[in-house]
């Protein structure tokens, strides 16, 4: 038993003998006396052993009151504490006036001075500015008019770019079908001097949004499919969104040599693991034009156009390089209007291939990563 119990019932002893004695707590029998008023129930010899008793209790601690208690009762409940509100007009800062307000540095990002921010005013600016469209043509001038009135007729487009790589200038004929389907000023022709799969990642003049739809002339994306991957966007607008997933996985991990393998939509179906979203149908910042175009290293570009192929791949590699993480990946149905491009001939997987191994051997490892997630729009869809 603790000293403080034993203590303190040597005191309630103590202190039932002297009530004994002086017929306190005994009624009004023959024999017995009245009960004494409070302050003569305790006798001088009682009063010095209870003293004494209490002298020997251990000193309370200093800075608080303390009231010894035995550990099987409850410890009382705390008073509520009052706490006075004052009005907001009344309030006064704390900060001396002879002072001056120091403005806290904004916090550094691993994205450069260009890095969108994702304020409430930032998000503000994206939802009234729109996003612009470019579109990759070659040599299919009736489907580039489908595509041209399809997106310059969607809502939230800014303008309609379209990269003109071709040896010969559009001609008048295409120019004029094309602005009397669609409103004069919406579409603009980027004329480029040579042909380069590069082109379609050339900083555009004139580009007045930060959101960039890169598109094929072949692929029609429904307006409102495309609205929804804008917001996606607009959540993560330093990711690349889009409606194409592939993959990349380690040909054997258990070796010391990594060699990487291309996965095509059928690994991503089989899996639910994708690395990449394609940018024949995609949302990115504009800035990754500039970089792709202009801090990039020359021989990724270079590479591109000696096998004329795998410019997708390095746009995927430079955001995942810049950000460090995943594409988004948004579930739509997309139409084909053309025929099968590159992708249906022999050996496109291995010559994928080929180029993940080449980029991650440029940068010096492989800054793609794979992720699960999916944004699906819960509107339209029953299972989601």
């Amino acid at each position: 038993m603790p000293r403080m119990t034993k203590l303190l019932l040597r005191l309630q002893a103590a202190a039932t003998a002297a009530d004994r004695r002086h017929g306190i707590g005994f009624g009004y029998g023959p024999g017995r006396r009245h009960p004494l008023p409070p302050s003569q129930r305790v006798r001088r010899g009682s009063r010095e052993q209870i003293c004494g008793l209490l002298r020997a209790l251990p000193p309370p601690p200093r800075g608080r009151r303390h009231r010894a208690r035995p550990r099987a009762l409850a410890p009382p409940p705390r008073p509520r504490r009052r706490v006075r509100r004052r009005r907001l007009d009344t309030v006064r800062s704390t900060r001396p006036t002879n002072q001056p307000h120091r403005a806290r540095p904004p916090p550094t990002t691993p994205l450069g001075d260009w890095s969108p921010t994702c304020s409430h005013s930032s998000v503000l600016s994206l939802l009234s500015s729109g996003f612009a469209v470019v579109i990759n043509t070659w040599k299919r001038h009736a489907l580039l008019r489908r595509s041209v009135a399809h997106y310059a007729g969607c809502a939230g487009v800014d303008a309609v770019h379209v990269v003109w790589s071709e040896p010969r200038a559009p001609p008048e004929s295409l120019r004029r079908s094309i602005f009397n389907s669609t409103r004069r000023g919406n579409v603009r022709f980027v004329i480029n001097q040579g042909d380069s799969l590069n082109n379609r990642f050339r900083p555009i003049r004139g580009l007045a949004t930060d959101a960039v739809f890169s598109v094929d002339d072949d692929l029609i994306v429904p307006c409102s499919t495309l609205r929804f991957a804008y917001s996606v966007w607009r959540s993560a607008p330093t990711a690349m969104v889009g409606f194409v997933p592939r993959m990349h996985w380690l040909a054997d991990p258990r070796s010391d040599t990594k060699e990487y393998r291309y996965g095509s939509w059928w690994s991503v179906w089989w899996t639910g693991t994708y690395s990449m979203v394609l940018s024949k149908a995609s949302f990115f910042h504009r800035k990754y034009l500039d970089l792709y175009t202009n801090r990039m290293p020359p021989f990724i570009r270079e590479y591109v156009n000696e096998n004329r192929n795998c410019e997708d791949i390095a746009m995927s590699f430079l955001v995942a390089n810049v950000t460090g993480a995943p594409p988004i990946w948004v579930q739509g149905r997309i139409y084909e209007i053309g025929s099968s491009g590159i992708s249906s001939l022999k050996g496109h997987s291995l010559q994928r291939s080929r180029c993940l191994n080449a980029f991650a051997a440029m940068y010096g490892h492989m800054p793609l990563v794979a992720t699960t997630v999916k944004a699906v729009d819960s509107r339209g869809s029953w299972l989601w």
